[in-house]
């Protein structure tokens, strides 16, 4: 198993990543501000298992084979475009049509609040961005010494990502439930889809855009 050193090091590394503002931190805040409690959880256990697949796909050698793979890479990227696109022009699109119910300062946002519905839309967003798999195929290897098993090593640094991760979007999520009532006002509301929607549908575009280059 990876020590306290090894495991310390690669928190330090994956903690930059963590707090970064990206496609994580634009669904894990909608889905807390406006999708539900059991939405936004969801969406963090669906986002850290992600992680963890991708982490445990790298230190065996399978994403590897994705990354030299240019077909297979190409056919990855852009299905996860076209989701991420798809999920932040349905964000726009409540955005625009600015829907309510339950009284006018409730939005409708096309979602429910279910933790199921949250992971699979967290675990997809992950699984679907080959750009993780290239950050775990170019770190792993400068932790997991020649000989060591790599299935263990990978799962015991994955899981360092994992609590960080989740313990950050946790973090984010508390913060934007404390304020949820006023988040989901209409107006917000529209304001909260129509940037989540737009970062959303960038990062497809960015992923889309990017060709092979990695």
């Amino acid at each position: 198993m990876p020590s306290i050193t090894v495991l310390w090091s690669f928190a330090l590394v994956v903690a930059v990543l963590t707090v970064t503002p990206g496609l994580d931190t634009a669904l894990v805040l909608r889905s807390a501000a406006l999708g539900g409690r059991r939405r936004a959880w969801g969406v963090i256990a669906g986002i850290q298992t992600g992680t963890m697949a991708w982490g445990v796909l790298a230190a065996a050698g399978v994403s590897a084979i994705l990354i030299a793979s240019e077909v297979a890479y190409d056919v990855l990227r852009f299905v996860g475009a076209a989701y991420l696109v798809y999920i932040g022009g349905r964000m726009l699109w409540s955005a625009i049509r600015g829907n309510t119910s339950h009284g006018a300062e409730q939005p409708t946002t096309g979602t429910t609040d279910s933790f199921l519905g949250g992971w699979r839309q967290g675990t997809m967003t992950n699984l679907l961005n080959p750009k993780m798999g290239a950050f775990y195929v170019a770190l792993l290897p400068q932790f997991i010494p020649a000989g060591a098993p790599q299935i263990t090593w990978g799962i015991a640094l994955a899981g360092v990502h994992v609590v960080l991760g989740a313990v950050w979007l946790t973090l984010l999520t508390l913060v934007a439930q404390r304020f949820r009532a006023w988040l989901s006002k209409r107006r917000v509301a529209r304001t909260i889809d129509g940037v989540a929607g737009i970062a959303i549908v960038g990062f497809g575009a960015r992923i889309a855009l990017e060709g092979t280059s990695r």
